[in-house]
């Protein structure tokens, strides 16, 4: 049984809404901390609801800190639990798209994901192993989980753009290169790539410039 992520939103500027981005935030984040970015987003997508999603789990110690799954080097959790994690949370982010498209009858063509560390560790996973695929996955600061696994479980492949700081301290900017040739390896025609020179583990201005140009171009605004 799916649990159901509480989420917050910001409604379309123009009122009627023709498509949607969901933020996935990072380990020991919520929701709120990607929703800001809906402010500079919205004048230049006044058709697009703005959705963020809490993580499903708290973190042990972190009290307002919540986690999509555990990572083992960080809280000492073992591989099958961060695994058993991962396939859980899945479950609960397809259940959360699914009834957002029929909540605001919006087709899966647009319905960008974007995502923040772990939150891209997530838009990844879930993404190509969706049935029909997204209008995009935007993600920031990430990497992609079991590469091996990705072509025999791959469902659909939406355009993906990975974006990178390259003084990341946190997870670090190799996991570019290693996404896009595991991504391209296994079929896919549209990866895009992005390297936030002097940027550590976060979000710079560029980044985001060249997020909303992917964004507008594969919802076709």
């Amino acid at each position: 049984m799916t649990r159901v992520l509480q989420a917050g939103r910001k409604a379309p500027l123009s009122g009627e809404t023709r498509s949607a981005v969901v933020f996935l935030h990072g380990y020991g984040a919520n929701g709120a901390d990607l929703l800001g970015l809906a402010d500079p987003l919205a004048e230049h997508l006044p058709d697009t609801l703005f959705v963020a999603p809490d993580a499903p789990e708290s973190i042990p110690g972190m009290p307002f800190g919540l986690q999509w799954f555990p990572i083992p080097w960080i809280d000492g959790s073992s591989e099958e639990e961060a695994h058993r994690g991962l396939m859980t949370a899945s479950a609960d982010l397809n259940a959360f798209l699914d009834a957002l498209m029929v909540d605001e009858d919006l087709l899966p063509e647009q319905v960008v994901l974007f995502g923040f560390s772990q939150g891209s560790m997530m838009a990844l996973h879930v993404a190509p192993r969706r049935e029909e695929a997204l209008a995009g996955v935007v993600a920031f600061s990430g990497r992609l989980l079991s590469p091996d696994l990705l072509e025999d479980e791959t469902q659909s492949r939406p355009p993906v753009l990975l974006v990178h700081g390259d003084a990341d301290e946190v997870v670090t900017v190799q996991s570019l290169p290693q996404a896009a040739e595991a991504l391209q390896g296994a079929g896919w025609q549209d990866v895009y790539a992005h390297i936030m020179k002097g940027t550590g583990h976060g979000i710079a201005p560029d980044g985001l410039s060249v997020a909303l140009a992917f964004m507008r171009d594969k919802l076709g605004l």
